[in-house]
């Protein structure tokens, strides 16, 4: 019995140790995302490595003993350490945003990745109208989706798109539209949609974008590129810009995007994928990457961010009430 006891010890160590040395290791590398965009690839799974740091100290701190328990506990630390670089400033931004009172001149609009493989759009479709947005923002509007488009095209006076099975990105607004298109389709490829809204304060425009995945690097940091420079024949100070990045806050480059697009973002830590049953194998209790952002001009400020349920899509929506100011 005293042998099997140890062992189970040994074992528990053990995996304490590798905990340790594989978080710490994933981490530092995430950290060369700085420099690297295939690097850059592994700070969106900081929070795994983050959990990986936590289990070292948990398991070296109550199995281990003497140098050996410093040893794993010190590793864990470094790991948490080295997480804390990469997502802390997010957390931050998150803990200093102040919410407001709605009112009615504010404006409310939905960012959503309806999901083309979506297995119940009358569920996604009910909780949309359920909110009563000004403007309401799709990706992935093709497919298991198209439902929830047709039907949003029918309900709002104004869409960005004519018909349901040309566009993949649309906005549906319930003011007018001054002017709408999308985005060039020069390469690289790059989903988006775009319209100027009229308002009583002056016209604004409204994007929604869709990126690729992360991985393999390259193609995504091409996007964004490709993004910046399109924004700027757009007012800035006016601007809102929504969509599915499938990009991380903590990953370097989103952190250049933000720098370079001119806008804030003022969803921070907001996760938003997975949601519900994401594949045919795999469900989500809950989401933990935020990847659905919504950025806005200095004219604007949000009093409200929230986010919505798991709808039938494999991405949470997201929820923004926007005040402008004089």
């Amino acid at each position: 019995m005293r042998l099997i006891v140890q062992l189970l010890s040994l074992l528990v160590r053990g995996a304490g140790l590798m905990l340790g040395l594989a978080g710490l290791g994933l981490a530092l590398a995430s950290l060369g995302g700085a420099w690297s965009d295939r690097l850059d690839a592994l700070t969106h799974a900081a929070p795994l490595w983050l959990l990986m740091g936590m289990g070292a100290v948990a398991l070296g701190a109550i199995f281990a003993r003497g140098g050996e328990r410093w040893a794993i506990v010190g590793l864990g630390g470094a790991t948490i350490l080295a997480c804390a670089v990469m997502m802390l400033p997010e957390y931050w931004a998150t803990w200093r945003f102040k919410p407001a009172m709605p009112v009615e001149s504010d404006l409310k609009l939905v960012q959503f990745n309806a999901w083309h493989d979506n297995r119940s759009p009358e569920t996604g479709l009910a909780w949309v109208e359920a909110q009563n947005a000004d403007v309401v923002l799709i990706e992935e509007g093709a497919g298991g989706a198209a439902p929830i488009v047709k039907a949003l095209k029918a309900q709002y006076p104004y869409s960005s798109c004519d018909r349901v099975a040309e566009c993949e990105t649309w906005i549906f607004s319930r003011k007018t539209m001054l002017a709408r298109g999308g985005v060039p389709t020069d390469k690289p490829f790059l989903a988006g949609a775009w319209a100027t809204l009229a308002d009583a304060k002056g016209p604004f425009t409204v994007m929604a974008v869709h990126y690729t995945w992360p991985i393999p690097a390259g193609p995504q940091q091409a996007q964004s590129r490709k993004l910046v420079q399109f924004l700027s024949g757009f007012d800035k100070r006016d601007t809102i810009l929504t969509g599915d990045f499938n990009s991380t806050p903590w990953s370097f480059s989103l952190k250049r995007q933000d720098k370079a697009l001119g806008l804030r973002r003022w969803t921070r830590a907001l996760a938003s994928w997975p949601a519900g049953q994401f594949s045919r194998l795999a469900a989500a209790p809950a989401p933990f990457l935020p990847i659905d952002h919504v950025y806005a001009g200095s004219q604007w400020r949000a009093v409200k961010i929230e986010r919505g349920p798991a709808v039938g899509s494999d991405h949470r929506p997201v929820v923004v009430t926007l005040r402008r100011l004089p």
